[in-house]
């Protein structure tokens, strides 16, 4: 019991913290696993942007320090190094031009990797490389200067909005790298400073990571905010369309199914007419929370326009989708102003067996049933229409020909 409200107050902590975020949000700060497509969307347009924007100025910026490797080293160190810049200003280049061409999220941590590996190679070669020459006087100083990479690198995870998994899986390999060449360097090491400079490494670390996952909360909060209805709270329509969008996309990939079910909410309008644009809010507001409350929870509700909802059902056929709407229609939509059941018309399809062209086709299909479902008596669901099946026309009654079931 003790543990549960420690949890709890634990999650309204951060919550408070990082935006007003929900509970179920807190856990995308952790994990990138769970992330909605418009997040993953968004995440990767941000990534690729700020890596081009940071290694351009990288590009520009390594060569030019040639100029004090010359006046600093001799005849015999400096061409090395300017030749190790080089190499860097050409990946960093790469990188740019790359950038451009990042459309997924496995894209863009490839890009972030090698955003990460160019400078990384650059330090172990510097490091190794100087600690094989003498130096002297201002060159103690200047080579000193190599060594803070990590902390550069490391400082500059906060630029990006990660997760704590995320940036624990780039930070590792900088630490990890950095703590070998004090093993390496062992008989001259000054421990005490070495020891400092990792402690100095993981607070850079923990400060980045922080950073990263508060940009990170605001682009959720963002993100929720321009997908979202704001009466209901479901999705709006133009973010509703882009993640049927992008679920037709993935279905047509895998050749699984999805349903679509467009609901409308019956006679609504008489309750704007009859008891206010209030009243008719309330209901709404009622009516989408028995739809989530009682949506599977792999299932997308879009409030459409109005009193009509698209419930987006991945990997579900019309069998499958009836079960769970008829479920849906058990339970009802709430009641109306004159406390009688409120009730909704809704109409089925899906992708394969309907042989949809694209997402609007499927959303078309859905609407004619729906509309087909109010033209024969309303309170019902339509779904798929066999063309071999025998038609039994009376109200009430199942159809085979409409795939007609009368709910509630």
């Amino acid at each position: 019991m003790n543990n549960h409200w420690f949890q709890k107050i634990w999650a309204q902590f951060w919550a408070r913290v990082l935006v007003d975020m929900t509970h179920h949000e807190l856990g995308w700060l952790a994990f990138p696993s769970k992330h909605i497509s418009l997040l993953t969307t968004r995440r990767t347009s941000i990534l690729a942007t700020r890596v081009q924007v940071v290694a351009g100025l990288f590009a520009v910026l390594t060569p030019l320090w040639i100029v004090v490797d010359i006046f600093i080293f001799s005849n015999d160190v400096w061409p090395s190094l300017a030749l190790a810049r080089v190499l860097t200003t050409i990946a960093f280049v790469a990188i740019v031009l790359a950038a451009k061409h990042v459309d997924t999220m496995r894209k863009a941590y490839l890009l972030l990797a090698m955003m990460f590996a160019v400078p990384t190679l650059f330090f172990i070669f510097t490091c190794q490389y100087l600690n094989q020459v003498p130096l002297e006087g201002l060159q103690v100083g200047v080579s000193s200067g190599y060594n803070l990479l990590p902390f550069i690198m490391l400082a500059g995870l906060s630029i990006f909005p990660l997760t704590i998994m995320e940036s624990l899986v780039f930070a590792a390999p900088i630490l990890l790298i950095q703590f070998g060449t004090y093993v390496v360097r062992w008989p001259m090491l000054d421990w005490p400073t070495a020891a400092a400079s990792l402690w100095l490494l993981m607070l850079i670390t923990s400060v980045s990571m922080l950073a990263g996952i508060s940009q990170l909360a605001f682009i959720i909060v963002l993100v929720r905010e321009s997908m979202n209805d704001c009466l209901t709270g479901c999705f709006a329509r133009n973010s509703g369309e882009k993640l049927l969008e992008m679920q037709y996309i993935q279905a047509h990939r895998s050749d699984t199914p999805l349903a679509l079910a467009f609901v409308d909410l019956d006679f609504f309008k008489q309750i704007n007419d009859q008891h206010g644009h209030d009243a008719g809010d309330c209901a709404l507001i009622d009516a989408t929370k028995s739809l989530r409350s009682h949506q599977r929870t792999s299932d997308i509700l879009v409030r459409w326009g109005g009193e009509e909802f698209v419930l987006i059902m991945p990997k579900t056929n019309s069998e499958q989708a009836k079960i769970a709407l008829e479920r849906i229609c058990k339970f009802g939509f709430g009641q109306r102003p004159d406390g009688t059941p409120l009730t909704a018309s809704i109409g089925i399809a899906e992708r394969l067996q309907d042989n949809t062209a694209d997402w609007r086709e499927l959303v078309a299909m859905a609407d004619t049933r729906m509309y087909m479902a109010k033209r024969t008596g309303r309170n019902r669901i339509i779904g798929y229409q066999s063309p071999t099946a025998p038609a039994i026309a009376a109200h009430g009654q199942v159809s085979p020909v409409l795939g007609m079931i009368q709910a509630g």
